[in-house]
């Protein structure tokens, strides 16, 4: 008789307010015996505290996930392999697994790379659904994303080249840019659209900062991680 597996869940906890979990991130957290997410190196697990301000997690069984920033392939594939082995021993005792993700599970999200290793092996996924962090900051910002049904919108990493892109029309979300913010910046002003960006980061997060007018305040440096633009 063939061992039922567990199902790997892609829970998305939003960009960092518990209030905006829905109630289905909750039902499936609740559900599953298993609670994975992403740990760095110096031990934090903010997709992980975040849930834990909405959900009760206390008799789950944690498992952290160690990933790499490198932009070594080889080395972010290894890491990957190893999250998917670890995750495998849980699968394969039927249980199932949440592994939480910031933001939406959808949106350059770590989950995705794990969900086509397990899947080609055979195991089954499954996705909820959440609040990406670019509608959570054009909330706090208190702006649309977009204007008329028929104006585009662009959504890209900070850390690609913007020349060409700025130049398209419609609004801009720019994420993750807070490593490259000096540059981003720059781009910004050469193309004469500072005053028409704004920049959050961390939102929804204690440690939020917000910059609603380019032109006139902007950060020093760099913004850390969780940092996006909107350029309308």
């Amino acid at each position: 008789m063939e061992t039922i597996k567990g199902t790997l869940y892609g829970v998305s906890v939003g960009p960092g307010d518990p209030e905006l979990l829905t109630f289905k991130a909750m039902r499936v957290m609740h559900q599953c015996q298993v609670i994975a997410a992403p740990q760095t190196k110096s031990g934090e697990m903010l997709a992980l505290e975040i849930a834990r301000q909405a959900v009760d997690l206390s008799r789950k069984a944690i498992v952290p996930l160690h990933f790499t920033m490198s932009h070594d392939e080889g080395e972010r594939r290894r890491a990957h392999e190893a999250a998917a082995e670890t995750l495998r021993g849980y699968l394969d005792a039927g249980q199932d697994v949440a592994m939480l993700n910031l933001g939406d599970v959808s949106v350059y999200a770590t989950f995705g790379y794990l969900q086509t290793i397990l899947e080609e092996q055979g195991y089954h996924t499954a996705m909820v659904a959440g609040v990406p962090s670019f509608c959570a900051v054009a909330a706090r910002l208190n702006r649309s994303l977009t204007g008329g049904m028929d104006t585009p919108l662009t959504i890209a990493p900070g850390s690609i080249p913007l020349e060409d892109l700025l130049s398209t029309p419609g609004a801009k979300v720019l994420m993750k840019s807070g490593r490259q913010l000096p540059r981003v910046l720059d781009t910004l002003s050469d193309a004469g659209l500072l005053e028409k960006s704004a920049l959050v980061c961390n939102c929804g997060l204690p440690e939020e900062q917000v910059w609603d007018d380019l032109a006139h305040d902007r950060p020093e440096g760099n913004a850390g991680y969780f940092a996006t633009i909107l350029v309308k």
